[in-house]
């Protein structure tokens, strides 16, 4: 091996081992690590920069100030109330409907807000209803990480796969082209949530609530639940509107192919604080500067893996175990490694670190990347088995009083589903 290598294999151990510790914030890890890269000439300084103004990066930053501006307006709680009215009319059957419509919402909006107002009222319509709402707050957040993955703007991870991707010169993905497999997954995986999940957990309706917790979330924070509690904001109708004009502008835009999501999205930014629906102020308050500087590190340290060579070598020891079982073994196999590490580590790293290596492995093979790269935007999404998977898991844990043990019963057999419906989904609409 390479000093090169030899140093980026050392860092990143360091960082998973830094992250998985937990003691140290991940965005500081992350960025720790890539200077590192940087002092000792592993990564060059154009490739830290390129990082740093990644397509993902700008994407996200926008999208963020977005989802802000719907926020602050009262629409997203405006929004919720009126399909609380409605569910309370209907009955317990009509909590699952608002789930479903959260889950909608979070294919195109963050869903920690989305949780964070939901949560409360969830819970309160169920207790209204005499049901526990431990049979509801799990699959909220469940749901709508589900939604999240459904399209290529719901979720840092999907965009961070598609980045890395475009780096290892494969093209990147159009915004509703994983959205298929994603419908399917979230398909099975709301069956089993309504049909199971649910029911099991009402069974446990008296188990001793979870303490405080403190934990590693999807976004790569550390968090507790107090910190999103939030209260609704008051709706202003003019605010609202326009915020939603704007939003629909970015996502037709996009989806259409008038221009690439960074651009639309940033430019959607800009055009919310020229319109007077959100201040300057207020603009770099919903930018979430710790969510970008992690993703920006993180990259860094995928660029590390994939420049000196690491990838191809790693992977190269995994095609001789896999290569007589052919491309779908090697694609349950990466899925069932990134199921696994997205427990322990923040969404983005592990869609940053494992990207290459599926990209890699995929070529190995002589076969198209594409099936690979969903199959690891898909499992880096599932954290279900822990709270701390993701944020709106550690929403909800404190909120319902949950114990580790009940996302451990509900979510790991969420993980399996999902798994295999993945497997079937992949497969049929990204050939091999």
């Amino acid at each position: 091996m390479s000093f090169e290598q030899i140093a980026a294999l050392v860092i990143l151990v360091g960082v998973v081992g830094v992250l998985v510790h937990g003691r140290v914030r991940p965005d500081v890890a992350a960025l720790a690590a890539a200077a590192l890269l940087l002092v000792l000439g592993v990564i060059r300084p154009v490739e830290v920069q390129g990082a740093f103004a990644s397509p993902a990066v700008i994407a996200l930053a926008g999208l963020f100030v977005i989802a802000y501006a719907i926020e602050i307006s009262g629409l997203l709680g405006l929004l919720i109330r009126q399909a609380t009215r409605l569910c309370a009319r209907i009955g317990a059957a009509g909590l699952w409907l608002v789930m479903i419509g959260c889950g909608g919402a979070s294919a195109f909006l963050n869903n920690t807000p989305i949780v964070v107002l939901a949560a409360p009222v969830i819970k309160d319509v169920a207790t209204s209803l005499n049901v526990s709402p431990k049979r509801y707050l799990i699959p909220l957040s469940y749901i709508t990480i589900m939604g999240g993955a459904c399209t290529l703007i719901g979720t840092a991870t999907n965009l961070l796969v598609n980045d890395m991707a475009r780096n290892a010169g494969q093209p990147v993905f159009s915004l509703f082209e994983i959205t298929p497999v994603a419908l399917v997954i979230a398909g099975f995986g709301g069956l089993y949530l309504y049909l199971v999940g649910g029911r099991l957990l009402g069974e446990q309706a008296d188990a001793a609530p979870g303490p405080p917790t403190h934990g590693q979330t999807g976004d790569g924070l550390l968090g507790d639940a107090a910190l999103f509690a939030a209260a609704d904001r008051p709706f202003d109708p003019r605010k609202a509107t326009l915020a939603l004009l704007v939003f629909v502008a970015v996502v037709v835009s996009a989806g259409l192919g008038l221009a690439p999501i960074a651009a639309a999205a940033f430019a959607g930014a800009v055009a919310l604080i020229l319109l007077g629906v959100i201040t300057a102020d207020e603009a770099y308050a919903g930018l979430r500067p710790e969510v970008l500087l992690l993703i920006a590190g993180m990259v860094v340290v995928g660029l590390s893996i994939q420049v000196t060579g690491l990838a191809t070598a790693g992977t190269g020891l995994l095609i001789d175990v896999i290569r007589p079982w052919g491309p779908l073994a090697a694609l349950i196999i990466l899925y069932g490694v990134t199921l696994f590490a997205t427990e322990l580590l923040s969404n983005a790293a592990v869609a940053v670190l494992i990207t290459p290596v599926a990209v890699a492995l995929a070529e190995s093979l002589g076969v198209d990347p594409r099936p690979f790269l969903v199959g690891v935007m898909m499992a880096a999404s599932a954290a279900f088995a822990t709270p701390f998977g993701y944020q709106t898991n550690v929403i909800v844990f404190q909120l319902g009083g949950y114990s580790y043990m009940d996302f451990v019963r509900i979510g790991v057999p969420l993980n399996l589903v999902t798994w295999v419906a993945a497997m079937i989904a992949i497969p049929v609409f990204f050939p091999f």
